[in-house]
């Protein structure tokens, strides 16, 4: 799952601060005053590596809570008891997980996780995010064992999904996982002609992608090594050169002066929230946006922010659906 991955983060610890300063008290007497009704640990366990100490996991868990990893236990066929809510997702759990949802708990948000709910599903394991969570670790590991996936710069949706294989003992179907995704980017590279030798042949092979998003009032575009962008390269879509790097965040920041940078000849656009889509619309009437040549040329094409930064394999099955309506089959 990914997050506006810099500012966000500034976000997510203060309401996780705030969330430990209001309700430490009642949430650790919930957490520690029922030791009766949590499942003893298993003496089938196997130890895992994480920033904050190893963890042992059991070998076969039956009533796992998801922080932030929904969409990757899923991919593995793992249907969790309950779940939080990722901040950009709204009220609901996003559309593109289907009919799987059926009976999973919703247990606040991944800032502010309900841990009197986590608490009554009795889970024998958790996993979460580091970044998010480590300020209650000692209260989600005193509830069940905790696994925490660390968050550096650096780390992919790859590293992320390899993680909760790992804590699932899942690696055999995260390969099997892996291999759907490279079997659909492969099918799509064949119907977009990439690779082909002849123009006529290979659409796509001189014109470039722009993906843009508008996320709390910041605009700019998702790089090479976002989740989008790393599904768009895997596919060999150009990118334009702003676009065409990888930064540690994954993304780039532009200001409406720099608004040429976002030009491509297709244009992809995500946004947020009902702000979001205000402040884009007050774009479109700028004249240097109607300068671009992907608005001038009509394919600009508005895209689910959600589904586009889902930092999971269903997301990315749904991105390649996407991409299959707009650059396959587009009108």
């Amino acid at each position: 799952m990914t997050k506006r991955y810099g500012y966000p983060v500034l976000l997510f610890w203060l309401g996780v601060l705030m969330t430990v300063v209001v309700s430490a008290c009642n949430i650790q007497n919930a957490a520690l005053q029922t030791p009766g009704d949590r499942p003893s640990p298993s003496a089938n366990c196997r130890l895992i590596k994480q920033r904050i100490e190893e963890v042992c996991v059991p070998e076969n868990p039956q009533r796992v809570v998801t922080l932030s990893t929904l969409g990757n236990a899923l991919v593995l066929d793992v249907k969790p008891v309950g779940s939080t809510l990722t901040t950009y997702w709204g009220n609901q759990f996003p559309s593109y997980l289907g009919n799987s949802l059926e009976g999973i708990e919703q247990l606040g948000s991944d800032e502010q996780p309900n841990l009197e709910k986590i608490v009554s599903l009795k889970p024998d394991l958790i996993i979460g995010w580091h970044d998010s969570h480590e300020a209650i670790y000692p209260l989600l590991s005193n509830i069940a064992p905790t696994a925490l996936s660390g968050w550096q710069p650096d780390r992919t949706w790859r590293d992320s999904f390899a993680f909760v294989a790992e804590v699932l003992g899942k690696q055999e179907d995260a390969q099997q996982a892996w291999d759907h995704y490279y079997q659909r980017i492969d099918q799509l590279k064949a119907a977009l002609g990439v690779g082909a030798a002849s123009p006529e042949e290979n659409r796509y092979q001189t014109k470039t992608i722009s993906l843009v998003f508008f996320y709390y009032g910041a605009f700019g575009s998702d790089v090479k090594n976002s989740f989008a962008g790393s599904i768009l390269d895997d596919v060999g879509l150009q990118r334009p050169p702003s676009q065409n790097i990888t930064t540690p965040y994954g993304y780039v920041r532009f200001s409406e002066e720099e608004l040429e940078k976002v030009d491509g000849d297709i244009l992809f656009i995500m946004t947020f929230s009902d702000d979001d889509e205000k402040a884009f619309q007050e774009l479109q009437q700028k004249p240097l946006w109607q300068q671009l040549n992907a608005v001038q040329q009509n394919q600009v094409y508005f895209v689910d922010q959600v589904t586009w930064e889902g930092w999971n394999l269903l997301a990315a099955d749904a991105v390649i659906d996407d991409l299959y309506k707009y650059l396959v089959n587009p009108g």
